[in-house]
């Protein structure tokens, strides 16, 4: 054997040892034949069992006498392994080991020589994706060793004391073999020597720089990189040639135009005067796992906001009923006509400041919806008079219907507003006019695309808006949810309108995407969940009958512990005909409630300082005096504020509303005390 075979066969193990996968080779007896360093390091087996010639059944019995492979009788263990060895059949597995690491265990055979086993610990890439799994906006760790063959080296060597020409053909066999095996591992490998010429890569490395093997040997890392990357590379070899290990990432555009991440890891090839002499190269293509760290960021940031907003928005609706409460009361009382051009636009005013929160409330995914099977096909038909109207005579509207019904579980008022705000945006797009396009079909989304879109598998509607505007710029395409962002002119738009969407896709169980490419157009596309069609008539839009006002025999109690906000609804109730008394917390409440017998109604506030809150209130009250009609008032619209007020059976009447709407609420509540619906809120502009 030439000592350059050697040299060669030296640098190839050398560079197998350097993987942090196990790998074993066993003949077809089965027996251990090679290994690497990294076997005894992850499966902890003693030093003195891993040696050539150690049966296979010698390994798989001591695993499973010290239950690495669970309970059960161990000879059974033992036998249904060795089988699967026997067998010589490809095979994946994964595996958790008592001490809590994860490997992945594949096993590939070696045509009339026995198999090859690689064990990837995989512990940290699996947390990585529970963490993903666990915050929607989902990481997905996709760095996934996978590897197949290992040519039994060791077996050549031993017949190494045979005719010198029987030694090198055995060689030349296991060099081939064994470039067919690091060809098959999905990492990226390779050898470059001092002077930066490639000596050796596998064919993923290759193939992720749009070459073939041949073509990358004896090719410099200048040529290969390109003068972007380059000088990075060479800023890692200066610190490599000190002897030290490196590792970085970096990015590069691929010939479609997309971006591919790779973390690659050099490790120095030390002389024996301990001079640097060449470069291993380790490299893992990281482009998935970038992507689902940019989705989990995002769903934060957006979680992040919409908690705000959340928040922001009581402020604003006990802000915004003190306003219009006041409003109403003085418009009321004034002669027709009378302050008219100032009244009428400072009403008109707070309540477009009341639809403005409960944008934001539809962001934050706390404003309650209405869901039903809706047959989207015909609602988007009903809409296109709306549409043609809202739109320029340039802009041409088309519709794209499923040839059969497809029904989703959605609140259909608010899918009307989404489409309405789509629409709206598309215009604005086109000034010089185009082609609007709303298209319905069906989606199935799978296990394997589930996690990445943030999804549960099943069934789903899918809704496409696209227009021949344009466009809107890459950098911008982040941000086109947040709140109050807009890429009109100052004064054109409020910047809710896409986060409303956004909010409401969510909120319904679906998710949404924009794509759009600047000057051609853009695509909006979303996804609700599908849904059986009803099996009785749409009563939806059924009128409701209300009662005309009903009187109650003693005081109604009234719990808010803004002063502003408590005097206006007391000037409503007053109004109504009602006597109040007034209560600023939830212990004063208890005590009028423990001392005055003829209250009649309690409507109190569900979130209050002072040790008792609006729930446990009405708790104590259903318990004191069961018949009691109850009405509860909140500016809050989270799941968590609202949290225990559905089993409570009470009607939850939102803030900001007027005396009309509070009317209704209680002429429903006096009708049915105790089982009450409750009440739809109405819009303040209505």
């Amino acid at each position: 054997m030439s000592s350059h075979e050697l040299r060669r066969y030296d640098l190839l193990l050398a560079g197998l040892d350097l993987l942090d996968q196990a790998i074993a080779v066993f003949d077809a007896t089965p027996k251990l034949v090679t290994w690497n360093k990294a076997m005894l390091r992850l499966l902890d087996f003693p030093e003195s069992m891993v040696r050539v010639g150690t049966p296979f059944e010698e390994f798989a019995r001591f695993n499973a006498e010290r239950g690495e492979y669970g309970d059960g009788d161990v000879d059974r263990l033992v036998a249904e392994r060795l089988a699967a060895a026997r067998a010589f059949l490809p095979h994946y597995a994964e595996r958790e080991r008592p001490n809590g690491k994860i490997l992945a265990i594949r096993g590939v055979p070696i045509p009339n020589l026995g198999f090859v086993s690689l064990w990837t610990d995989i512990t940290e890439q699996r947390r990585a994706e529970q963490v993903i799994h666990e915050q929607n906006l989902e990481l997905e760790a996709r760095v996934r060793a996978r590897t197949q063959e290992l040519e039994n080296a060791n077996a050549c060597l031993a017949r190494a004391n045979a005719e010198i020409d029987q030694i090198a053909g055995a060689l030349r066999h296991s060099e081939e073999k064994l470039k067919t095996i690091i060809d098959s591992i999905p990492a990226l490998i390779a050898y470059v020597g001092r002077d930066e010429v490639y000596q050796f890569a596998n064919r993923g490395y290759a193939e992720w720089f749009g070459l073939t093997k041949e073509e990358i040997v004896g090719r410099s890392i200048a040529s290969v990189f390109g003068a972007e990357l380059y000088p990075l590379v060479v800023k890692q070899l200066a610190i490599v040639d000190r002897g030290e290990r490196v590792s970085y990432e970096y990015a590069r555009k691929l010939a479609n135009g997309r971006m591919a991440h790779a973390r690659s890891v050099i490790v120095p090839e030390m002389s024996a005067q301990g001079a640097v002499q060449g470069y291993f190269v380790l490299s893992t293509d990281i482009t998935e796992q970038k992507a689902s760290q940019a989705a989990l960021i995002q769903a934060q940031k957006m979680e992040a906001v919409g908690q705000l907003t959340g928040g922001l928005a009581h402020d604003f609706n006990n802000l915004l009923t003190i306003i219009i409460g006041n409003l109403s009361a003085l418009q009321s009382q004034v002669a027709p006509g009378a302050l008219a051009e100032h009244l009428d636009p400072a009403l008109h005013a707070a309540r477009r400041g009341a639809e403005l929160i409960k944008r934001l409330l539809t962001f934050s995914r706390g404003q309650t919806l209405e869901p039903r099977a809706v047959e989207v096909g015909a609602l988007v038909q009903d809409m296109a008079q709306l549409l043609a109207r809202s739109l320029t005579e340039n802009v041409r509207l088309h519709t794209q219907a499923p040839p059969a019904p497809l029904h989703a579980f959605v609140d259909a008022h608010q899918l009307e507003n989404a489409l309405l705000n789509l629409a709206l945006n598309a215009r604005d797009a086109m000034p010089d006019g185009g082609d609007l396009t709303i298209a319905i079909g069906e989606r199935r989304i799978d296990e394997g695309v589930a996690a990445l879109v943030e999804l549960p598998a099943g069934d789903y509607v899918q809704i496409d808006v696209t227009d021949t505007g344009s466009g809107i710029a890459p950098e911008l395409l982040p941000r086109l949810f947040e709140p109050f962002f807009t890429t009109k002119p100052f004064g054109r738009g409020s910047g809710l309108g896409l986060a409303m969407v956004y909010g409401f896709v969510r909120q319904s169980g679906g998710n949404i995407r924009i794509r759009s490419t600047p000057g051609k157009g853009t695509t909006v596309t979303f996804v609700l969940p599908r849904a059986q069609a009803p099996a009785t008539p749409d009563e939806q839009g059924a009128a409701v009958a209300v009662g005309a006002g009903r009187s109650v025999s003693g005081p109604v109690l009234l719990v808010e512990d803004e002063p502003e906000v408590r005097r206006v609804i007391r000037l409503q109730l007053t109004a109504l005909g009602h006597t109040v008394i007034e209560a600023a917390d939830g212990v004063e409440a208890w005590l009028l409630l423990e001392a005055v017998s003829d209250i009649a109604v309690l409507v109190t506030d569900t979130i209050m300082p002072g040790g008792i809150g609006g729930r446990e209130l009405v708790t104590r009250t259903r318990a004191l005096r069961p018949d009691m009609p109850i009405l509860m008032i909140t500016g809050y619209a989270s799941d968590n504020a609202l949290a225990g007020t559905a089993e409570l059976d009470v009607p939850v009447l939102r803030k900001p509303f007027d005396q009309a709407a509070l009317a209704v609420a209680l002429d429903q509540l006096l009708e049915h005390p105790t089982t009450a619906p409750t009440p739809r809120e109405e819009a303040p502009d209505r």
